[in-house]
């Protein structure tokens, strides 16, 4: 009986225990918490803009003499608030946690001693991230939609299809940044100042920068995902082609997939081969 309870169970199986052990953790940890508040925010943006547009005479701002639409809004707010600050923030913050805080907490050896593939340990928790980061940013996009779609006259029903295909952009975003910020945690011994200055210093940096330094960044392939909302001659559309033009659909569909795949391979083999010392 005690040999059998030493026979290593398959990487599937243990990443689905971790997963379930770490899905209820995460929800309820502080962190959830804390980043609810952010994802919270452009709920209250979009409340706010509704009510100053039907409790005032102000209306919606005029560009080039015809008022921005809701669905134009929508898209903008999709753009500056969901992919240029949310999604990064939720993969900084949750990514580089997922190994880190068992070193941290020094529960990382418990994990380690159990009968399990090492890397069924970084994907069980990188599985519960994904998600805990969908169940956060889900609502906050469907009642941002409902709210601000509306105005200026938009119709709810005829713009579900591009909702659903924001929503499917911002789940391969979220996958995208959790498993490049997952590298990086199980890589390096203090990953989140690495992941912020990723995210929030050389992604923006490098966008003014003509040639293909760019491509070295999420938020590149990402751009080529949201056309539908964000129309060529909206102020929404002239505010990216500002900085740069947009990969192509499928390009950006097999950049996006294969950066995720490596650096989850990358992760896995960095856990499997990393020796964690435990500070005292």
């Amino acid at each position: 009986m005690a040999n059998s309870a030493r026979v290593p169970i398959s990487l599937a199986r243990s990443t689905w225990r971790i997963f379930d052990m770490s899905l209820v953790q995460m929800l309820w940890s502080r962190r959830s918490v804390l980043l609810a508040l952010v994802v919270g925010g452009p709920v209250a943006l979009a409340v706010g803009i509704r009510a100053l547009v039907q409790w005032s005479s102000l209306g919606l701002p005029v560009v080039n003499g015809a008022a921005i639409t809701g669905p134009a809004l929508f898209g903008m707010m999709i753009w500056l608030l969901y992919i240029r600050f949310i999604l990064p923030v939720l993969g900084v913050f949750y990514g580089t946690a997922l190994i880190a805080d068992e070193v941290e907490d020094k529960t990382i050896t418990y994990l380690f001693t159990r009968p399990i593939p090492r890397s069924a340990v970084l994907l069980g928790k990188y599985l519960a991230y994904l998600v805990c980061t969908v169940l956060l940013v889900l609502p906050s996009v469907v009642i941002v939609y409902f709210v601000i779609v509306p105005l200026g006259g938009g119709s709810v029903g005829q713009e579900f299809p591009a909702l659903a295909a924001d929503i499917g952009m911002l789940v391969l975003g979220l996958a995208t940044y959790g498993a490049l910020f997952a590298y990086v945690g199980a890589r390096l011994k203090r990953p989140i100042v690495i992941g912020l200055i990723f995210a929030f210093g050389w992604e923006p940096g490098v966008q003014i920068f003509p040639g293909y330094v760019k491509q070295a960044t999420v938020v590149y392939y990402l751009q080529a995902l949201i056309p539908q909302t964000m129309p060529n001659d909206s102020a929404i559309g002239g505010l990216i082609q500002l900085f740069n033009e947009a990969p192509t659909l499928g390009a950006s569909l097999v950049a996006l997939f294969g950066l995720t795949a490596v650096m989850l391979f990358l992760a896995g083999r960095a856990v499997q081969k990393r020796e964690f010392v435990l500070e005292q």
